[in-house]
């Protein structure tokens, strides 16, 4: 039997909005060729805010010459200004059958998370679009900024169908082929891929993107009460497998976990990527929380 989707009024509600009011997205630099918006670009033009000098040389607009520091020295220099533009968020959700497979799914609070994000930067003016996965991604919603599409983006949502087993190293790669505007990636995942972390890492490291890993577990990922002689079946592939389960198996499965975890940390800290690990029996946003410092997060 098919998972079920996630209903709407379980992925938002005025409560969860209002909580998530406080809380902002702060890009050390944004790429150029964007709207305007609130983060800070690359560029240096006609902006608001005065950045720093430069020598003046020949082709440079007139009207950005600094005229009281020529009377005062005798040379030409420019003002320059810092531009205010969109940081794009780009939403890659795991929706594979693994993340609807448990009660309550952890596909539901990934996917709150991912809605969460979303309603934080449509509030600043940055274009958000979200990109379900599974053995391949596809694109739910194409960017787009405007602080009205949160309850439009919960909908799109609600409607989406679990699929397939999880290939990450694809779906990046199907990602990274829309070569979209260099913004913020937010993978949405447990990150558990049949072709092994190395593989995970080695595709996200591809991209080109400033990158947020929110990692989704459970209790019993880590410390599994599974024990005796039992037949395990793979609830992506279908394929099964007899094992007997005693406490020394428990020990290396164990230890091979920690290694999983230790390994995505690193590539992270490796790569300058946020890293969050959100409990899929709790609430949220308190947790999303952990990120933002005084209600700040800087991508």
């Amino acid at each position: 039997m098919a998972a079920p989707r996630i209903p709407v009024e379980e992925l938002c509600d005025a409560r969860f909005l209002a909580a998530l009011e406080r809380l902002r997205i702060v890009a050390r630099r944004v790429a150029p060729r964007g709207r305007f918006a609130e983060q800070r670009s690359r560029d240096r033009g006609s902006g608001l805010e005065f950045k720093d000098h430069r020598a003046y040389t020949s082709g440079d607009d007139l009207r950005t010459v600094d005229w009281n520091v020529y009377r005062r020295l005798g040379r030409m220099f420019l003002r320059l200004f810092e531009e205010l533009e969109d940081l794009p968020l780009y939403l890659l959700v795991d929706v594979s059958q693994s993340a609807y497979f448990e009660d309550p799914p952890r596909a539901r609070a990934g996917l709150r998370a991912a809605l969460a994000l979303a309603a934080i930067s449509l509030s600043q003016h940055d274009p958000v679009g979200v990109y379900p996965f599974s053995d391949d991604l596809r694109v739910l919603v194409r960017p787009a900024s405007g602080k009205s599409r949160v309850l439009g983006l919960a909908q799109r949502m609600a409607e989406i169908e679990p699929a397939g087993s999880t290939d990450l190293a694809r779906s990046l790669a199907t990602f990274s082929a829309l070569r979209q505007r260099e913004g913020l990636v937010v993978v949405v995942s447990d990150f558990f891929d049949p072709a092994g972390l190395e593989a995970v890492t080695e595709a996200l490291g591809k991209l080109r993107h400033r990158l947020l890993l929110l990692r989704l577990k459970r209790a019993e990922d880590a410390e599994p009460t599974l024990q005796g002689d039992l037949r395990l079946v793979d609830c992506e592939s279908g394929m099964g497998e007899d094992v007997s389960i005693s406490s020394s198996v428990l020990t290396r499965y164990r230890a091979a976990y920690a290694r999983f975890e230790e390994g995505l940390a690193s590539f992270a800290l490796a790569r300058g990527a946020g890293l969050l690990t959100l409990d899929a029996d709790a609430e949220v946003v308190p947790q999303l929380e952990r990120l933002f410092a005084g209600g700040t997060w800087t991508a």
